[in-house]
């Protein structure tokens, strides 16, 4: 039977996965909910097992009732218009990403994909596999949304670690590049945010294969996202998750703190603005 974290639900059966878990966790019934959205407790029923399709607007009403921001309104956007990616991605964008309490990631090759400008995600999507114009758009608008939970009135904590080689990496341009690192110092600003770099010669080499990030939700099991060579898994199992937590200790240990990577950004973000000036 398939779990939470399979990919092999379908858009349908995630929706209604999605509605049971909220649904339960607000102590609501079936016919409590379908009085607070306006339908049959039938209805509520049916979308929960992922044999009724919901449409747009009870999504909408399920954000409202449940504050979710637009948690229901993506996944249900996924029903028709089915995310872009490999199926273990679009269940952590879609379903475990929104409702961390902390992430942790590590990337030893690019700006993490939840910190990255619509310029760098762009210029990332355009050197990778061949795809149409029209795909890469989508992929970018897709990229974008997730960033809507850093905007929220209750982000997630984020532990950013980040090779330090990442900044000088030309992509998209100086001018893509200045627009980048302006965004990452401004998040590294943040209440709640830390980023790090990481020396590039330093002589810890946990992780350097892969990138990975770790969500610690409130009401589940702590998640590990590993992503190497353009596959990836995402998985609860423990002894997966231990060892991203002991790699993620271990690289964590060779970082500049962050006051001084945030100074380490603006520095290189300068040099590329020079760059751009001649």
């Amino acid at each position: 039977m398939a779990n939470d974290l399979d990919p092999r639900l379908t858009p349908v059966q995630r929706f209604g996965r999605e509605l049971a878990r909220v649904r339960k966790e607000a102590s609501l019934t079936q016919v409590t909910l379908s009085k607070h959205l306006g339908c049959s407790s039938s209805l509520v029923a049916h979308i929960e097992i992922g044999d009724r399709t919901p449409k747009p607007d009870l999504a909408r009403r399920c954000d409202e009732v449940f504050g979710t921001s637009d948690l229901f309104a993506r996944l249900c956007r996924n029903i028709t218009s089915p995310a872009s990616g490999p199926g273990w991605f679009i269940k952590w964008a879609d379903e475990i990403e929104p409702r961390a309490r902390t992430l942790r990631s590590w990337d030893p090759l690019l700006i993490p994909g939840l910190l990255q400008t619509e310029g760098y995600a762009r210029a990332v999507f355009k050197g990778g596999r061949p795809v149409s114009a029209e795909e890469i758009e989508e992929r970018v608008r897709a990229r974008m949304r997730r960033k809507l939970i850093l905007e929220r009135d209750n982000p997630p904590e984020l532990w950013v670690l980040i090779d330090e080689s990442v900044l000088q990496r030309p992509v998209g341009g100086p001018a893509v590049m200045v627009e980048q690192l302006d965004y990452l110092a401004e998040l590294a600003d943040r209440p709640g945010i830390r980023v790090q770099l990481v020396p590039f010669d330093t002589p810890c080499t946990d992780g350097f294969l892969s990138s990975f990030t770790i969500a610690e939700l409130p009401d589940a099991p702590t998640v590990v996202s590993i992503e190497s060579a353009g596959t990836g898994e995402v998985s609860t199992a423990y002894d997966l998750v231990a060892a991203a937590w002991g790699q993620y200790d271990r690289i964590r240990a060779e970082a500049y703190r962050p006051g001084e990577s945030l100074k380490m950004i603006k520095e290189v973000r300068d040099q590329w603005r020079r760059k751009q000036e001649t």
